[in-house]
């Protein structure tokens, strides 16, 4: 399931994205719900509303419905349901994992925002901006007060800019102490990976299985990351080329489609480009 931004289509963040072409090739179901103006003004799932966050009410209710009738029409196997989304997208898939955790495997938060963080538009805005995030407490039992859930926990996976101004990121670390807690993981990441521009922080819990993620993006902004030289997805507004694809990372981390998901290395695309370049004639190729 994917989840599209404020002001945005289902078509608009698909086509961006890259998430169609992606369960094309590799074979998944996909379900990307579109809010209705009705419902907000500006296209952005009520993630704020207190009606619309709990289990079995409001706009909650209505996407878990659609998520049991692709299960029952597509036959889906229901231990692997996974949910993602975009800003208010972002913060509406954490209002699901939160409120089903039953229902999803594991979900990937974009630029998005901790559960009940906030119940009204100003106290929202408020947020987005980093004003009166709750404290570690408060956000772990906003989780463990929604459903009294005795199943595994759905693993998170949580991906922000650092210079986003929109949300800021102090959103993004807020969401991890709010499911640390449910996860039983310690303050600490259990390791820290960086990769050009990313940073990849890993939680694991009590067993060693590795629960939470956080990828920081060094300079990008408010968006979902992107890398349309793989093959998915295309630059636009809030959906940003910074060389990694949350899209094929997320699919590649959930198991969807294998080998067939594409593996990029930096000196692999160099040397395709380079390879490029002789064919068009543009630099000498090596003499035999």
């Amino acid at each position: 399931m994917v989840l599209h931004g404020c002001t945005q289509t289902a078509a608009v963040y698909d086509a961006c994205s890259g998430w169609s072409r992606l369960a094309d090739d590799c074979g998944f179901a996909l379900l990307l719900p579109e809010q209705v103006r009705s419902n907000n003004s500006n296209l952005c799932f009520n993630w704020f509303n207190p009606a619309d966050v709990i289990r079995d009410s409001g706009e909650a209710l209505s996407i878990r419905q659609m998520v049991e009738h692709m299960i029952e029409r597509c036959n889906v196997d229901r231990s692997r349901v996974f949910i993602t989304g975009l800003s208010a997208g972002g913060a509406m898939a954490n209002v699901m994992l939160a409120a089903y955790p039953d229902v999803f495997a594991a979900g990937a938060i974009l630029a998005g925002l901790p559960y009940m963080a906030a119940s009204t538009i100003p106290e929202a805005f408020d947020r987005m901006r980093g004003y009166g995030l709750p404290g570690t407490d408060a956000l772990q039992a906003k989780i463990r007060g929604v459903f009294d859930h005795q199943g595994p926990w759905p693993r998170i996976s949580v991906w922000h800019g650092t210079k986003d101004d929109t949300v800021v990121p102090a959103n993004a670390m807020a969401i991890v102490e709010q499911w640390r807690g449910v996860h039983g993981s310690g303050r600490h990441p259990s390791s820290t990976k960086r990769r050009g521009s990313r940073t990849l922080q890993i939680w694991k819990n009590a067993s060693g299985r590795r629960v939470i993620e956080l990828h920081t993006l060094s300079g990008m902004a408010h968006g979902a990351p992107l890398d349309p030289a793989g093959g998915y997805g295309r630059s636009g507004a809030f959906f940003l080329d910074v060389g990694v694809s949350s899209t094929v990372e997320t699919a590649r981390a959930w198991g969807l489609g294998g080998s067939k998901l594409p593996t990029y290395s930096v000196d692999g695309i160099r040397a395709a480009a380079a390879s490029a370049l002789r064919w068009t004639g543009l630099i000498p190729r090596p003499r035999s």
